[in-house]
């Protein structure tokens, strides 16, 4: 989003949070995109990633959001509270390589219905996991809004699974058959691979 102001922007932190495809517009370019969509994108290209196989990004919201991060050159990742460690550790390892401080945005997608977008606490939640491991790896320099995030995460992970399988999507999957998809995203750390958006899909580290 042209002309956002530099206080929404984030820009003065090296871990910033926004919401949706306008927040990646609002907030400032940054070298790491992480998009979180904990019941969608994230647990379709970890399922892909853990089988060895390639997940291309598809038509809806988070797949737009991870394109247009690519196209602006961001290193896109997707992460969640199942893979929020590997992530933190990957990113580290791309700052590292890079032998420079690396910014990095972390995309909360939230859903769609047919009223618009809307708040997704599992995606709360999956950016927090996020924030909280990067903290842990000393990677701490957060906007208000992804410290909010990461805290509140620490605050509830005790509670994750429950959190996830009584939010409004996680009910709706459950009552479309898909509740083992619930449970796993839930699972916190159990996947230790990072999909990478490569050439249009994402594929493991």
């Amino acid at each position: 989003m042209p002309n956002t102001p530099a206080a929404l922007s984030q820009v003065d932190y090296q871990v910033r949070l926004e919401w949706g495809e306008a927040g990646l517009g609002r907030v400032a370019p940054a070298h790491v995109v992480v998009v979180v969509q904990t019941l969608g994108l994230t647990a379709q290209a970890l399922a892909a990633a853990e089988s060895g196989e390639a997940a291309p990004a598809q038509a809806g919201a988070a797949d737009r959001i991870a394109l247009a991060a690519e196209r602006e050159g961001a290193h896109v990742v997707a992460g969640g509270i199942r893979n929020a460690a590997a992530v933190a550790a990957h990113v580290l390892e791309v700052q590292r390589s890079r032998g420079d401080r690396t910014s990095i945005v972390i995309i909360a997608v939230g859903d769609d219905d047919e009223s618009g977008p809307r708040f997704a606490v599992e995606d709360l939640l999956g950016a927090g996991a996020v924030v909280a491991a990067l903290g842990d790896l000393g990677i701490d320099h957060a906007s208000p809004d992804a410290a909010v995030a990461g805290e509140g995460f620490r605050a509830l992970r005790g509670a994750v699974r429950h959190l996830l399988t009584a939010s409004g999507t996680g009910r709706l999957r459950a009552d479309a058959g898909e509740r083992d998809l619930v449970l796993a995203a839930a699972e916190r750390d159990a996947a230790s691979v990072v999909p990478v958006l490569r050439d249009g899909a994402f594929t493991a580290a």
